[in-house]
């Protein structure tokens, strides 16, 4: 609705011989981006009386944390890095910023490009177990979802014998590693998913907006009053969207409780899911006498994971408590399968998953 509103607003610009800039000037002259971006923040608490939210103040609390998380998520990604001119990897999911069930093996990275130009990202492999990047047209505080434009994995790529690569992103096929982009492709995406989270190290990568020379430019965007009258724009519109978006996919889950059906891949993609990666997503709850019980038989894959999150599509803290299990961290049996028990306490059985004081999520 926010997006049909500004398209319309342009059109009615355009018939008066404004520009958007003019009109962007006079929003923050008059304080209207400030009061517009409050009550867009204002309007995403309605995620937190969503149906099917847990209405209990320990849950409504988590959930107002969640807000503040999104607005500090959005104002970092869209007011401080939002220029495709001078693009800088920044970490919009974290230990602190979780959305979406945020997974506790990756290590995220996003950073604002343009289909109008070339970027070059140069690093080291580190040891971490998988290293994935995409482009994909959009971003997380814009309509329209955020559907792939490429994508590559590390194991793709030439690599030197010191662990160091480059890597090209741009429309036209460049020689060498190369990430494809469309002209409308609004952001970059590197996942980096660890076995052992402890004991590897993350690939060091910086990126580069490249001339047609094959020399780095470095042009950043002036502050200007269209810069932050978008920026405020979309970092809200990124608060109650995800709010709103994660709030239904919550309330939908709720059909299956306790139980752990495949998730629609297409819904996935469009959300900024890893198109590599096959997702099962339910809802689950727990009185505080009962344990959930998960028997699964892992196929041969990359790695595999079984996490828990609270109502609000958050991982709860991996930082303090044994919240997930995956594919290196694992007790198996001897055919393979494993048993994974998620309790309000240990069990004293492998494979443990804490719910660290939730009774749903």
């Amino acid at each position: 609705m926010l997006a049909g509103y500004r398209k319309l607003s342009l059109f009615i610009l355009r018939l008066r011989g404004m520009t958007e800039e003019d009109k962007a000037a006079s929003r923050i002259v008059s304080g209207q981006s400030w009061e517009e971006f409050c009550d867009t923040l204002k309007a995403a608490g309605a995620a937190l009386t969503f149906p099917g939210a847990p209405r209990d103040a320990f849950n409504q609390a988590e959930g107002y944390r969640y807000l503040t998380r999104l607005a500090r998520a959005g104002l970092e990604a869209y007011v401080e890095f939002n220029d495709p001119k001078a693009p800088t990897l920044n970490r919009v999911v974290h230990e602190t910023v979780k959305m979406g069930s945020d997974n506790p093996d990756n290590y995220y990275q996003n950073a604002a490009i343009s289909g109008e130009y070339d970027y070059r990202i140069r690093g080291t492999r580190g040891t971490v177990h998988y290293l994935g990047f995409g482009t994909q047209k959009g971003s997380y505080g814009q309509s329209g979802g955020m559907p792939p434009t490429g994508y590559i994995e590390a194991s793709e790529l030439d690599i030197n014998p010191d662990g160091s690569f480059e890597l090209w992103i741009s429309c036209d096929k460049k020689p060498g590693n190369w990430l494809p982009m469309e002209p409308d492709s609004g952001t970059l995406i590197v996942r980096q998913t660890f076995k052992d989270r402890v004991n590897e190290t993350i690939a060091e990568l910086t990126i580069e907006r490249m001339g047609k020379d094959g020399q780095p430019i470095f042009d950043p965007q002036p502050v200007t009053a269209k810069s932050i009258d978008d920026g405020l724009n979309t970092a809200s519109t990124l608060v109650a969207g995800a709010a709103m978006l994660f709030a239904k996919w919550a309330r939908d889950f709720q059909k299956h409780v306790n139980e752990l059906p495949m998730f629609d891949q297409e819904t996935s993609n469009a959300a900024g899911g890893d198109p590599n990666i096959v997702y099962y997503h339910s809802y689950w709850r727990l009185a505080p006498d009962e344990a959930l019980v998960i028997e699964a038989q892992p196929p041969e894959c990359e790695t595999w994971n079984f996490q828990l999150d609270n109502h609000w599509m958050e991982s709860l803290d991996y930082r303090y408590y044994q919240i997930h299990v995956n594919k290196h961290t694992a007790e198996y049996r001897e055919d393979g399968s494993v048993q994974i028990v998620v309790a309000h306490s240990d069990p004293g059985l492998p494979n443990w998953i804490n719910t660290v004081g939730h009774d749903c999520g």
